[in-house]
């Protein structure tokens, strides 16, 4: 009797459609597809009998040839070495949800598995900082605003003496199965709320929540050359994470004044030196200010407004490289105002004397005259 039960049943490689060396991941593929393609919930009707034949044959093939045991036992002997073993276990009432949970396993939170840890949120806080601590380099005390473990139950949120109960409706798992047609859907636990646990005895002082709200005291190390928007994390310093999971981390974003004297660009440092029109004629010296302290400047003369002098490694740190920017100092020829007589007098006489040499001695505006001239002669004509 046995031996024909076993003959008139189809391989189970044929009726997966695949070959014997297929690997395991191939056929849950294979499976998966069929199952989604035969499953009674999803035909009605008088074709529904023999659909859910198919189906109990292509579920009654994966199961002995997705167990690496059963499948080895029917490589060797077939349906006979599976007799006494078995590796049929019907349909029966099994739902689309039993039949799809070892395929779906990943796809719905793990299945039956123990509820995984919510880790806590990050928190993030803006620090305001001169172009000098920057610059440098800084140490900081900040004070966040945060949720951490209540030290009272120790994060349990159960009162002192007691301890939180497996929930009743979820065993534990923290989340409960919703079957929709023939689709499963996994959710948050409504009783626990995905806690897995319930509290009945509540602690004083955080309610029951295992965690409460203080202000806590960071020192922070600002690293030298930080920039607009840069961020440093500190590792653990966000939300307390619930059911003792990790904290989440704390995220400080720079934001630099503006300064009185220097712009930033990059590494670099701009700024801008106002110059008497006798010191741009003539050429001296010129004190500029640095981050460090005072530099010399060299300026030659003819000196004209616009002018950029680059002073090498005078500009800021470069953030986790060696070596700094460069100051960069850029001229402006200030006209004189508010003059004596005395100096009006000797400018008259200047501006006399240079009528003679004006194309020497003021050649921008020498040349600039003449193509004006030639413009106005060529409209005119």
């Amino acid at each position: 009797m046995l031996e024909k039960v076993a003959m008139s049943k189809r391989d189970y490689y044929e009726v997966l459609s695949i070959s014997r060396d297929t690997n395991p991941e191939e056929l849950k593929k294979v499976y998966r597809k069929l199952a989604m393609k035969y499953h009674p919930d999803r035909h009605q009707g008088a074709e529904n009998a023999e659909i859910e034949e198919q189906f109990k044959e292509i579920k009654e093939a994966y199961e002995v040839l997705s167990d690496a045991n059963k499948r080895a036992v029917y490589d060797r002997h077939g349906h006979a070495g599976l007799s006494n073993g078995g590796g049929h276990s019907g349909f029966g009432g099994s739902s689309f949800a039993d039949a799809f949970g070892d395929v779906f396993g990943d796809i719905f939170g793990g299945g039956r598995g123990r509820q995984q840890e919510q880790r806590g949120a990050d928190l993030g806080y803006q620090m305001v900082l001169t172009l000098e601590e920057a610059a440098f380099g800084c140490d900081k005390d900040i004070q966040i605003p945060k949720h951490v473990e209540c030290g009272s139950c120790n994060g349990s949120g159960a009162k002192s003496g007691s301890q939180p109960i497996t929930c009743h409706t979820c065993d534990g798992y923290g989340q409960v199965r919703m079957q929709q047609g023939f689709f499963s859907v996994q959710q948050a636990c409504p009783t626990c709320a995905g806690a897995g646990k319930i509290i009945k005895d509540k602690c004083n002082k955080c309610h029951g929540h295992g965690v409460v709200k203080e202000n806590k005291t960071l020192a922070v190390k600002i690293p030298a050359g930080v920039d607009n928007g840069d961020r440093v994390r500190m590792n653990g310093e966000g939300e307390a994470g619930a059911n003792k999971a990790p904290a989440g981390d704390l995220y400080i974003q720079m934001k630099i004044k503006t300064h009185d004297l220097f712009e930033r660009d990059g590494a670099d440092l701009l700024c801008e030196a106002p110059i008497s029109f006798s010191l741009a004629a003539l050429g001296g010296e010129l004190k500029v200010a640095a981050l460090d302290g005072w530099v010399n400047l060299k300026v030659p003369s003819e000196t004209q407004t616009g002018r950029v002098f680059r002073v090498r490694g005078k500009g800021i740190k470069r953030l986790q490289q060696s070596g700094h920017g460069d100051l960069l100092c850029r001229i402006i020829v200030e006209t004189p105002v508010g003059l004596s007589k005395t100096q009006q007098a000797l400018l008259q006489e200047f501006a006399k004397e240079s009528e003679s040499s004006a194309q020497k001695t003021q050649p921008k505006q020498f040349s600039w005259l003449k193509k004006v001239n030639a413009f106005v002669d060529r409209v005119i004509k």
